[in-house]
């Protein structure tokens, strides 16, 4: 199955499409509309026109919005909108973050409205914004709740909103060793599969060097500080939210080897734009939700692959029963598995054949 296909049947729209077109929020409503955390399907698209601005920090997605037509920037613009509707993601910290950036982006008298699956914190996210600006109304759908608020100044928990604002900003962890931010994967902590990933390579790994879906930077700076041989790393990784912490966290480690280091958002899944003597990875299984879509990480190694030298290393970490075995006999010649614990397996691929 394609990553497309995927993602072409999705609940969530389906019951936001709903709520727009009932009577509760005025079917056919005029006004600037802003869609945070926005994707669209056919049927939505239909309903949505050039005063919509979509914002979308994962490229594939926003990709997707920009070859439909639509307006999309990565942030949220400093306007306000008569409409703000956003799509919360799972994870508490960020989806309140959304919340607050829905309400502070909302011009007077204006409705904003959000849509969550019952599974993914739908409930709580209701009472985070009956929190934020009081009273509202609800409508349930495909195990989906979609619920809205037109809250007036006096209504805005003004204290919470700035709370709730700064969840989202860059800050400090694990002591104070890197920086991240609520929403990202393993935002807080060293994954144990990243981990794993970095225990095997070994220090003589040299030239140039891509971290595909690289998140805050992890694996990136533990190949800056144990292989010395590294001359550039160029990190790759399709959310946006990810790239200033891991400009940061490579930035100390970059300067005291004197290695280029750049960070690009960039949908893996499309190809590199350079040859790398070195190629690591811990590939993301799912876009959004949690069903597993080992799509993606057949797709990293494709474009792990097409982008190798002929005498390059590929080393790759992924969970154990996922299907990667096939796909990396297909594209390399050498195929080595280097460890496995905790439900995890590090590959290394020589010998590519793309």
């Amino acid at each position: 199955m394609s990553v497309a296909s995927a993602l072409a049947i999705d609940p969530v729209l389906d019951a936001l499409r709903l709520a727009l077109q009932s009577h509760h929020l005025g079917a056919g409503e005029a006004g600037s509309t802003l869609f945070l955390r926005a994707r669209a399907d056919g049927a939505l698209r239909a309903d949505m026109d050039a005063h919509w601005t979509c914002q979308q920090s994962l490229k594939p997605l926003a990709d997707a919005l920009g070859r439909s037509g639509l307006s999309v920037v990565s942030e949220a613009p400093a306007e306000r909108f008569a409409r703000v509707i956003a799509l919360p993601p799972r994870q508490r910290q960020e989806a309140r973050a959304v919340l607050a950036r829905a309400v502070a982006s909302l011009a007077p008298g204006g409705v904003v409205i959000a849509c969550m699956p019952n599974t993914e914190g739908a409930k709580s996210g209701e009472a985070d914004l009956r929190r934020l600006v009081g009273g509202q109304g609800q409508l349930s759908k495909h195990k989906c709740r979609v619920f809205w608020a037109r809250p007036g100044a006096q209504d805005i928990d003004h204290t919470l909103l700035a709370e709730w604002l700064a969840l989202d900003e860059v800050q400090p962890i694990l002591d104070g060793r890197y920086v991240s931010r609520p929403g990202l994967f393993a935002w807080d902590r060293i994954d144990a599969a990243s981990s794993l990933l970095a225990a095997q390579w070994p220090s003589d790994l040299h030239g140039r060097a891509a971290d595909l879906g690289a998140g805050w930077g992890y694996l990136s700076c533990q190949l800056l500080t144990r292989c010395a041989g590294i001359e550039r790393v160029d990190l790759f990784e399709a959310e946006g939210r990810a790239i200033e912490p891991a400009r940061r966290n490579t930035q100390a480690a970059a300067k005291a080897n004197g290695v280029d280091v750049n960070v690009h958002w960039h949908d893996v899944t499309a190809g590199l734009p350079a040859h790398y003597q070195v190629i690591i990875a811990n590939p993301p299984f799912h876009q959004h939700g949690r069903a597993d879509l080992p799509a993606l990480g057949q797709a990293f190694i494709r474009s792990a692959a097409q982008a190798l030298a002929p005498d390059g290393r590929f080393w790759m970490v992924a969970n154990r029963h996922l299907p990667y075995e096939a796909t990396l006999a297909m594209h390399f010649s050498d195929v080595q598995i280097r460890a496995q614990a905790d439900g995890f397996k590090v590959f290394e691929a020589r010998g590519a054949r793309a």
